[in-house]
């Protein structure tokens, strides 16, 4: 059968195709649309962009929350030969006015929530005021809809794909963008690809799939399978904000099959009440997916016990490639992140480039097929991921002997104390089964002796009050459970731990006070 969103639309223009689900509300509150309308306000968008001057190789910049331009837009650029540029909704202005330069933005599309920042950026960027909108009212934006407004609905001419291009993180600088080549197909042939690639899951076309969003869609994976089940021809049902018993609400009203989330939201999903947790009917869920951080080994048995088996997980990045652990290849390799996909192959490597042997920790490189990928403006940054044709985002494992790839840590989070190299992860893990601990972040402090030594800040469940004598507890509790020189030296305590909203730690915030003017190792 064909896939892809556009022939899917045009065929089945009365199935429902986008939900916007407001967090509290009741049934039949949401914003609903068929796949004739998002077709057609796609098809609008694309020629109001044209009309504003954008052509082939331009870019879209976003500062969105989760709502139906982002879909919007995400299906147009993909068939006008334009890169969207999804910007975090948390950064600060001048964060985002790098952006926007950067990528050479030629449209800014922003929420009212977030228009001041948006305003200041693009001030700064120096875009132009008529091609700055905003989805709502805001001072120094017309409206998202005036792209749209007197624009037909018919299919653009000389349509060509177009592709997202993300900025990485930033987390050891200052971000840079994924950008690939415009391939020179039909949008057709990119959607079909982009919807096969569920099969990598056993997600199968048309079979009245739905599919929730649960995480910002500025976010890479997020908005990636947010469009491959698009493509599909799944319904999306997207929440404005998450909650975890407003997940669980979800799930049962809109019978959801598949959904994508990161650890962080398991953790929040098992510290609900068992009543709460019996309340809700999931047995439509038929693939959840995880990633972006290693998900603790007590956390994953937790969730396998209480939805069965449809939880898979994957390792990938903005720059493509990966592997993917069936519920299956788990259990029976507890902690791994699976085998590579077909079109990729992994190896792990020492300082010096050469391949370490099963079960030794390097650093783990990525072969992604054909795709290639280069940083925006940064050839050194470029040259520097590759080698012989295998790149790195600097993340940290090690292969067992059947192939599985097991994740460790970032590499840059790495503590080295005494000479011995320290998996912040591993122990954020153990200390995640004391049960008064509801999220941890643990990494490296100076240290006189010994270059570092091993902080842990903890963010207790809630009605649980931070003590020293609950540190001692918990420094007895990792005693038992890791070795000496992997226990925490000292334990903070703090009301919440600077997490965004998809989950992502930002552990320089915790960190960096403490090397104020003093030098890293790594």
């Amino acid at each position: 059968m064909q896939l892809g969103f556009w022939p899917l639309a045009a065929e089945h223009g009365g199935d429902l195709a986008l939900v916007v689900h407001a967090a509290g509300g009741a049934p039949g509150s949401e914003k609903r649309y068929t796949n004739a309308e998002l077709l057609a306000a796609q098809n609008q968008l694309v020629h109001g962009l044209r009309a504003r001057g954008l052509q082939k190789g331009d870019a879209v910049a976003t500062m969105l929350d989760n709502e139906a331009a982002m879909v919007e837009l995400v299906l147009a650029v993909s068939q006008a030969g334009l890169y969207l540029v999804p910007l975090n909704v948390h950064l600060a202005a001048p964060e985002a006015a790098y952006i926007l330069a950067d990528s050479e933005a030629k449209a800014f599309i922003c929420s009212p929530a977030h228009a001041d920042v948006a305003r200041r950026a693009a001030d700064d960027a120096k875009l132009p005021a008529s091609h700055r909108f905003a989805t709502g009212p805001a001072e120094g934006f017309l409206p998202f809809d005036s792209i749209k407004e007197g624009q037909p609905t018919s299919a653009p001419a000389d349509r060509a794909a177009g592709l997202v291009m993300n900025y990485t993180s930033g987390t050891t600088g200052r971000p840079k963008g994924v950008r690939r080549p415009l391939a020179p197909i039909p949008p057709e042939q990119l959607g079909a690809g982009f919807a096969q690639f569920l099969m990598l899951f056993g997600i199968t076309m048309r079979d009245q799939g739905v599919h929730l969003v649960c995480s910002p869609l500025y976010h890479t994976a997020v908005l990636n399978f947010c469009t491959y089940h698009l493509h599909a021809g799944h319904a999306i049902v997207i929440m404005d904000k998450w909650a975890p018993e407003e997940m669980l609400r979800c799930i049962e009203r809109y019978k959801v099959t598949t959904s994508h989330m990161v650890p962080t939201h398991m953790s929040r999903l098992l510290a609900l009440p068992d009543e709460i947790k019996r309340k809700y009917d999931l047995s439509s869920m038929r693939h959840m997916i995880h990633s972006a951080a290693p998900c603790p080994v007590p956390v994953k048995y937790r969730m396998l016990e209480w939805w069965g088996p449809v939880i898979y997980e994957y390792y990938s990045a903005s720059e493509g490639g990966g592997t993917t652990a069936t519920p299956k290849d788990w259990l029976a390799h507890p902690g791994t992140v699976g085998k590579p996909w077909p079109i990729s192959q992994i190896r792990v490597l020492d300082d010096d480039g050469q391949p370490v042997p099963a079960g030794k920790v390097g650093t783990v490189y990525i072969h992604m097929g054909p795709h290639q990928f280069k940083y925006h403006k940064d050839e050194k940054k470029t040259q520097d991921a590759w080698k012989d044709g295998f790149f790195t985002v600097g993340d940290a494992g090690y292969l067992d002997e059947e192939g599985f790839l097991f994740l460790v840590d970032r590499k840059a989070d790495m503590i080295i104390s005494g000479g011995v190299n320290i998996y912040p992860a591993e122990i954020e893990s153990a200390m995640l089964g004391f049960p008064k601990i509801a999220d941890v972040a643990v990494f490296g402090i100076p240290d006189d002796d010994w270059g570092e030594q091993v902080k842990a800040v903890v963010e207790t469940v809630e009605g649980v009050v931070g003590t020293p004598e609950l540190a001692e507890e918990i420094l007895v509790f990792c005693r038992e459970h890791l070795a000496t020189y992997k226990c925490p030296k000292s334990i903070d305590f703090t009301a919440a731990l600077p997490r965004d909203p998809n989950g992502k730690l930002y552990k320089r915030k915790l960190r960096d006070p403490y090397w104020a003017g003093r030098e890293r190792k790594i």
